[in-house]
């Protein structure tokens, strides 16, 4: 007894794991309709689908009309609503798919409407049908359904012209840039520095003059040199230094040769003359000057 109970048992088992394996998706209840802009209720096409064969005729789908397919997905027997059913039409030439989402219920009920503003340019113009499959899955171990349910056949209208939308932004390597950098900038010519530096050393003697008229104190030169001769000789040999720098970024150097020696030169000049400055108010202070 005990052993033809456990034979029944694994009987029942078996059947149980065979109707669930062979647990499937498809479809039932299925149309395809066609009807034009501006038409009448009932006028159109309209034509049965079968899930194990397809449609025996193409569907027309002109450049006003709107196609329209109602199904009831069911797994197995048992109507329901799987996670993905889509309607693909696929070009038979250039392998292009594109699929639009059926809209199902709950109860299984699922509608999915194109017209041709709906179909990639390529569609517009393929010189075959394309065909039409129905693709149903979901999770869970039901087997997934994707069969052609019909041929679609476009008939776009010859007066109204084709819009290609633009080819999409591709990212490829460029051609070989050549730079061609402008030439270093030159210094003026030598006829004009030389009238230049001429006429500063002939400003010289009349500078000079002019001190001498004003009454410069010429005699407290050694006096200055005594109470602070390492200030005063380094900021007037800073004054020579920049003046030498500026000659030399005038003939040879760049701003790079430059600017460095330039900080130098200005960080002792600014230290020197701090100096030198108290130096002389000392002398002011005392009555000198």
């Amino acid at each position: 007894m005990r052993v033809l109970s456990s034979f029944v048992s694994s009987l029942l088992l078996s059947g149980a794991t065979i109707i669930s394996a062979a647990s499937s998706w498809s479809f039932e209840d299925a149309t395809v309709s066609v009807t034009s802009k501006g038409a009448g209720v009932g006028a159109g096409s309209k034509d049965k689908l079968n899930p194990s064969t397809p449609l025996g005729k193409s569907v027309q789908l002109g450049a006003t009309d709107s196609l329209k397919v109602l199904l009831t997905t069911v797994d197995g027997k048992t109507a329901k609503r799987p996670h993905q059913a889509f309607l693909t039409l696929t070009d038979s030439i250039t392998g292009l798919e594109e699929s639009f989402v059926f809209n199902v219920k709950e109860s299984g009920k699922g509608k999915v409407d194109l017209s041709q503003k709906d179909l990639p340019h390529q569609f517009l113009t393929a010189s075959k049908p394309i065909a039409a499959s129905i693709v149903i899955g979901s999770f869970g171990s039901s087997t997934p359904y994707k069969s052609k349910a019909f041929d679609l056949q476009v008939s776009r209208d010859p007066n109204v012209p084709l819009t290609v939308p633009k080819a999409p932004l591709r990212y490829a390597a460029e051609t070989e840039i050549h730079h061609i950098f402008r030439s270093d900038p030159k210094s003026p010519p030598k006829i004009i520095t030389i009238v230049f530096a001429a006429a500063v050393v002939a400003a010289l003697p009349v500078l000079f003059g002019v001190w001498a008229t004003l009454g410069a104190n010429a005699s407290h030169l050694s006096k200055a040199l005594g109470d602070a001769p390492v200030s005063h000789a380094l900021f007037y040999g800073s004054i020579l230094a920049m003046e030498g720098i500026f000659f030399m970024y005038y003939t040879s150097w760049n701003l790079f040769q430059t600017l460095p020696a330039a900080g130098v030169v200005g960080f002792v000049a600014f230290l020197s003359g701090s100096r030198a400055l108290t130096e002389v108010q000392e002398r002011r202070l005392a009555g000198l000057r």
